[in-house]
């Protein structure tokens, strides 16, 4: 390839790639800004904190474990990590949020104090000011929270009890007068019951107290037998190493294994700590050293409340005025929910791009194929299922009614082990197949194939989405599903679900790139293609839609098109690697991240100028793991009407000018301004489904 730098002999630098733990954090920060954006309803901006807060819990037990793994290991790490050596990062990561936390700190009393203003006060335990208030909350002590409390006082003779991970606990701190040494205890808030407690309203005005301070209004009813003279109460949280150790005896059952590594969680290494930054010093060492928390744990300075994920539970009050307007889910033009999904199917291919269109669709594919008397096999890939199942139920009921269901199910989806464990154990009592998975990969593929009776012959019918199959997923993340009788894509669907069951034989695929074989050969191909063009006299255009993009390979690819004068477009809402704008390297490419009401997942891939457009949908990011250590799946759209439906979506979203920020080398997050009409593309793309309906 004429433009093609090799980078096999050059160090991966601050000048060519964004560390991809940097990167993530930036994201973050992006989630942070809603909260900050006085133009998102005011309920709506505490849950974007609660989802910053929820972000940063699994940053930490995934990557920053990981980069501590390889600190204590005494590597460096830099080939893994690009760009720093692993100390370095370590020491970075914790600057930034330590940063983000303060910054958080500040958007949380600025919306307090707005609630404020909407007659919604959130009291702290010496705020009751109410007869009716104090009675309500000694109450509601007794009878809800005492009986759930677990109290541990904290002795020098006694080892310290298992500390829960992510689990949020009061440090109490009792003097006596005269004694030199304070007694230490801790309280486990608990965790089952509702963070945010309802206080009775009094004079038209809402009232809240978080568990926490209904707790420090409390304690002496806890701690009287201490007979104290001073009592403080400061928040602490742990977060642990989520790796899963999955050990060899091959004695005992996947399923086995992974419910064991599972509960291992609880008792591995501490990679975070955040404490109160008003607790006093003494208490602050005495609780490092109790509970072992080492310099190379990121030691998090915060405010009085974490686990601040619990406000994206933060109760509405019936103010759907500080509230996202609901949209209804939309049907598809032309098909109705009432219609024989295989009739509707065979005659046509069709879209379903959720949460704009209803998740039904995909339900009723489902249920019917498990009444069809003519449907004899279903297959498919599930990778997180929703606590309640409307897919799972399906398939369960499918094999009920005699059809051989085969279910290819991702036991290790991070943080969604237990759930699928679950399902996965009641699917096989009621006689489905299960294979998990392939080994040394991960199945992050999310398709299904039907073969139904048709005469003398199977005729295959089939649906491949961007997404989980996920009801409770589908009203927030933004998917395509695309359902469809294409004979050639699913004759390849069908050598996949061979390959499951197979897996030392490699299939080769027509129509279909199946990563880990084939993908990063074929993307670098479509890119190079775009080049020829170039090199040839005429235009070269791409155009990305993904959640992630970190792979030095293929973004060395993207840089040797722009500088062979391909223009590239990039819409990646997360982690992203690649430095555009830069003369010489990246000039021809612009990126955008678009964060709003809904999580942009979808992967879309647009190579070619208007009118000779190829386009794809995947499951498939372009991270080292999408490419090389997992089963994913990208799907040509040969449907004309469909791919113009897709191109027009990104086309939207490309054109964004609310909610996008331009990604830079400045990674500051700017958003981007132009002097077009304001145009915020969720909104935009709801009306461009509406418009179609009518």
């Amino acid at each position: 390839m004429d433009n093609k730098i090799n980078m096999s002999t050059l160090e991966a630098d601050e000048s060519r790639y964004i560390n991809r733990e940097i990167s993530w954090l930036q994201f973050n920060a992006r989630v942070l800004q809603e909260a900050a954006d006085e133009t998102v309803p005011l309920i709506e901006r505490l849950r974007f904190v609660g989802i910053f807060s929820n972000n940063l819990d699994e940053f930490f037990k995934v990557r920053y474990a990981t980069v501590k793994r390889i600190v204590e290991a005494g590597k460096k790490g830099r080939r893994a990590l690009g760009v720093y050596a692993a100390d370095e990062l370590l020491e970075k990561i914790t600057k930034i949020v330590i940063k983000q936390q303060e910054e958080s700190l500040n958007i949380l009393d600025d919306i307090h104090q707005r609630l404020k203003d909407e007659g919604i006060y959130v009291i702290k335990e010496n705020e009751v000011h109410f007869p009716e208030h104090s009675e309500y909350i000694k109450t509601f002590f007794t009878e809800k929270v005492s009986p759930a409390l677990v109290t541990i006082v904290l002795r020098d003779d006694l080892e310290l009890p298992r500390i829960q991970d992510l689990e949020a606990y009061l440090t109490i701190k009792m003097r006596k007068k005269g004694v030199r040494k304070p007694i230490y205890a801790l309280v486990e808030i608990p965790s089952e019951l509702d963070r945010f407690v309802v206080l009775p309203q009094v004079d038209g005005t809402d009232y809240i107290m978080l568990l926490d301070d209904l707790i420090r209004y409390n304690l002496d009813s806890v701690f009287s037998i201490f007979e104290y003279d001073d009592i403080s109460a400061h928040m602490i949280k742990i977060t642990r190493d989520a790796e899963l150790d999955l050990e060899s005896d091959l004695g005992k059952s996947f399923i086995e294994k992974l419910s064991k590594s599972v509960k291992g969680r609880e008792d591995a290494e501490p990679v975070r700590f955040v404490y109160d930054q008003t607790i006093d010093d003494a208490t602050l060492q005495f609780l490092l050293t109790k509970l072992g928390i080492e310099q190379s744990d990121s030691i998090i300075p915060g405010g009085r409340y974490h686990n601040r994920k619990d406000y994206m539970d933060f109760p509405s009050l019936g103010r759907t005025d500080l509230l996202y307007a609901k949209q209804k889910p939309l049907l598809i033009n032309g098909i109705s929910l009432n219609d024989s999904m295989f009739k509707r199917v065979a005659e046509k291919d069709f879209l379903q791009y959720t949460p704009y269109h209803t998740f039904a669709y995909v339900i009723k594919f489902l249920r019917e194929a498990a009444l069809d008397p003519k449907v004899k096999t279903i297959k498919i890939t599930i990778y997180r299922l929703a606590k309640l199942s409307h897919v799972a139920s399906a398939l369960i009921n499918a094999a009920k009614n005699g059809k051989e269901v085969t279910v290819q199910i991702e036991l290790r989806a991070r943080f969604d082990e237990e759930s699928n464990m679950r399902y996965a154990k009641q699917m096989q009592d009621e006689g489905v197949k299960l294979i998990f998975g392939v080994p040394g990969l991960k199945v992050h593929s999310k398709v299904c194939v039907i073969e139904r009776q048709e005469g003398p012959r199977l005729k295959r019918y089939g649906f491949i989405s961007t997404g989980n199959f996920n009801g409770m997923t589908a009203r927030i993340y933004t998917d395509y599903t695309l359902f469809t009788a294409n004979k050639q894509i699913l004759k390849d669907l069908a050598k996949l679900f061979n390959f499951f069951d197979t897996n030392y034989i490699v299939n080769t695929y027509q129509h279909l790139i199946i990563s880990p074989h084939y993908a990063r050969n074929s993307f670098y191909k479509l890119i190079e293609t775009e080049i020829k063009k170039v090199n040839n006299g005429g235009k070269g255009y791409i155009r990305l839609k993904l959640n992630s993009m970190s792979n030095y390979a293929i973004i060395d690819r993207l840089y040797a098109a722009s500088q062979a004068g391909v223009k590239i477009d990039l819409i990646i809402r997360g982690v992203c690697c690649l430095i555009p704008g830069v003369k010489g390297m990246s000039e021809n490419i612009e990126l955008i991240s678009v964060v709003d009401k809904f999580l942009e997942h979808p992967r879309v891939m647009i190579f070619g100028e208007e009118g000779e457009e190829k386009v794809f949908i995947s499951s498939s990011d372009w991270m080292t793991r999408n490419l090389d250590n997992r089963v994913e799946v990208t799907c040509p759209i040969y449907d004309e009407d469909i791919k113009k439906e897709i191109i027009e979506t990104y086309t939207i979203c490309w054109n964004d000018n609310v909610k996008a920020r331009q990604i830079t080398a400045a990674q500051d997050n700017a958003y981007r301004k132009n002097d077009e009409a304001p145009l915020r593309s969720q909104f935009a793309t709801y009306d461009y489904y509406l418009n179609k309906l009518s």
